[in-house]
């Protein structure tokens, strides 16, 4: 199998795993106790919580650890306003589940939800922002999972700030993938996920200027500065910190080996008549995102993965379901084009003859009369 679906989730780096290891086992101390297996324990988030931060530029007092993204982007929106009185937040109308989720959780104690638009190109417009008086925050994704789109998130930030609101962003799909700085962002907020960079499933981490802005939704044994009640996940907070170590180190090499395939397969698809959604925008180095005419999406899925090319139409999270895809609807795209759409999302184990090898199966598949141009392009 070639596994070409990397933005829904990464295998866990093998070095990675060898970090953890200890901690699923011999090192089995609970953070909070204060004797010797304890401490190690403790020690061993420190470091974790240094290493996170470092990959974003940011200080390690100012990460929380989490059970997932999703859990972070609640913590984010709903940890940020709870107790306050209902007003108004704006949202992306290309955001994450989890982010319109708990806009659902605000929006049913009495907030208002706004939606800000982006155009052709799966873009917020920073200049054309409009925030309605009242907004207390705003939430825009850092890099769109299904198109790849980057978002000027400093732009937007600085907007917002001005504005006198809250400004998250939802970086899972980014970081690993993009030189992040959270410092320099203007973000108050930002989310994380582990299974994004070729961490653990299960951990994530909520980037935050500074505790005060949070109240827990979780309460208990008062971990994470209060914020995040419950047992650490040593072993997978560990595995974070690693992924995030390597991410760092290896950021400019990923990114250049990724973006020299992605630009091999559009110009492989491009021989097929196959352009990419959000050609125009800057992209993730290592998404592309298109539509096959005539052909149904989830057709075309199940043959490619019967032929041993696994990927996918668009995000893990919303797959099963049949109402066309959110993202795309916001940029305007015909219904009909929608059902047709295939993601590719590059990773590590990935090569120029995997690329070669989906470009010809999808020719076939299709039954273009290009396949060996698909197979040999320069």
């Amino acid at each position: 199998m070639i596994y070409l679906d990397h933005n829904a989730t990464t295998p866990c780096d093998a070095r990675v795993f060898e970090a953890m290891r200890p901690y699923l086992c011999e090192q089995y101390g609970n953070p909070s106790s204060t004797h010797q297996f304890g401490r190690a324990a403790r020690r061993a988030i420190d470091r974790a919580r240094e290493q996170v931060a470092a990959l974003v530029n940011a200080r390690p007092e100012q990460i929380i650890f989490t059970g997932g993204g999703t859990e972070a982007n609640h913590l984010a929106l709903c940890g940020a306003l709870q107790g306050q009185p209902p007003a108004r937040v704006s949202i992306s109308t290309i955001e994450h589940a989890s982010v319109r989720g708990a806009m659902e959780c605000l929006a049913s104690q009495g907030w208002q939800a706004d939606s800000i638009p982006v155009d052709e190109q799966c873009r917020v417009m920073a200049g054309r922002m409009e925030l309605h008086p009242g907004t207390r925050l705003v939430s825009v994704m850092w890099a769109n999972n299904e198109t790849g789109a980057v978002q000027a998130i400093p732009a937007i930030a600085k907007r917002t700030r001005r504005h006198g609101a809250l400004f998250h962003t939802d970086a899972t799909q980014a970081a690993g993938k993009l030189a992040l700085d959270f410092a320099a962002s203007g973000a108050h907020l930002m989310t994380l996920s582990a299974h994004k960079l070729y961490g653990p499933k299960g951990v994530g981490a909520l980037v935050a200027e500074r505790a005060s802005l949070l109240k827990p939704m979780l309460r208990g044994g008062g971990q994470e500065k209060g914020l995040r009640a419950g047992t650490e996940n040593v072993a997978g907070i560990v595995g974070f910190g690693a992924a995030a170590e390597w991410a760092r180190l290896e950021l400019n090499q990923r990114a250049t080996q990724w973006r020299a395939l992605r630009d091999r397969l559009e110009e492989g698809l491009r021989a097929l008549g196959i352009t990419a959604f959000a050609a125009g925008a800057e992209r993730l180095p290592n998404t592309a995102q298109f539509s096959v005419p005539q052909f149904a999406g989830e057709t075309l899925l199940e043959k490619l993965d019967q032929s041993g090319f696994t990927l996918s139409s668009g995000s893990a999270c919303s797959s099963g379901r049949i109402a066309p895809s959110h993202v795309l609807t916001a940029m305007g795209m015909a219904r009909e084009q929608m059902r047709n759409v295939l993601r590719v999302s590059l990773g590590l184990d990935n090569s120029e003859a995997d690329i070669t090898a989906f470009l010809g199966a999808l020719a076939q598949l299709t039954g273009s009369q290009r396949v060996w141009q698909a197979q040999n392009v320069a």
